[in-house]
């Protein structure tokens, strides 16, 4: 089993669970996390995701023991699997919160930043180690950075190949919090279950807004005044009003 799926209430915790090598997927496990991500996607009874690795690492990336002497037509279905991967866990319609502890490096470092949301134990270490093998960084990695620390800092990051220990990462904004006083997986299930009391289809949308960021001002308004009507005809919107006037906790469906 390299791959493990928890029910906490509301939040599903999916572990990477390699961890001999750190967690390191394989190219059976890029399948494996995309279907379990789409099937998340398709259970109404899970609200929130946690991602998290075993044995005290994120992700040490992509094995490299199945690297090299692939002819082109055997590394573009590698490539194929990579994305379609990444794009189940980036396209998750509900909150993904990853648990970074340790090594989160390579590919691993873009499941991470493929999340919605990223803590960190203080041990926890981030870098783009490419370079190494005569690679560039993939799986969404450069795209992500550049739109979280700018173009110059990305490029530093990626062109040197340096680790970043957790408070640097905090200080550039790549990780929510550093989680020092419990265990990042215990922090990252309780946000999750508080995100999970959210409106699902409203978290959604903006999940859907958030993406389109990348747009200009003007597309991005009309964007928006696609959403706002549609939220206006939920469930979730009048039971909002409602136990707004009514001072309670509201209690939402998802419809």
């Amino acid at each position: 089993m390299t791959l493990r799926l928890e029910h906490d209430g509301a939040v599903a915790i999916v572990t990477l669970d390699r961890p001999d090598r750190r967690n390191a997927f394989t190219m059976a496990m890029r399948g494996e996390i995309a279907t379990l991500f789409d099937n998340l996607a398709q259970d109404d009874g899970v609200r929130a995701v946690v991602l998290t690795g075993a044995g005290g690492h994120f992700c040490s990336g992509a094995d490299t023991g199945e690297m090299g002497a692939a002819d082109s037509a055997a590394f573009l279905k590698r490539m194929r699997a990579l994305h379609r991967m990444i794009r189940a866990i980036a396209a998750m319609p509900k909150p993904v919160i990853a648990a970074v502890d340790g090594a989160c490096v390579g590919a691993g470092w873009s499941l991470a930043l493929a999340c919605d949301l990223i803590l960190a134990s203080p041990n926890a270490s981030f870098a783009q180690l490419f370079g190494r093998i005569g690679y560039a960084p993939d799986a969404g990695a450069i795209w992500q950075l550049t739109r979280l620390v700018g173009p110059m800092r990305a490029k530093e990051i990626v062109y040197s190949g340096r680790t970043l220990g957790a408070d640097e990462a905090l200080q550039l904004g790549l990780i929510l919090s550093i989680e020092a006083e419990r265990p990042v997986r215990d922090a990252a299930i309780d946000l999750a279950t508080r995100l999970a009391q959210g409106p699902p289809v409203a978290l959604a949308m903006s999940k859907q807004l958030f993406e389109a960021t990348t747009l200009s001002f003007d597309q991005f308004l009309d964007r928006e005044f696609m959403v706002q009507p549609l939220l206006a005809t939920t469930a979730d919107h009048r039971e909002g009003l409602a136990a707004t006037r009514d001072k309670r906790a509201p209690n939402f469906i998802g419809r």
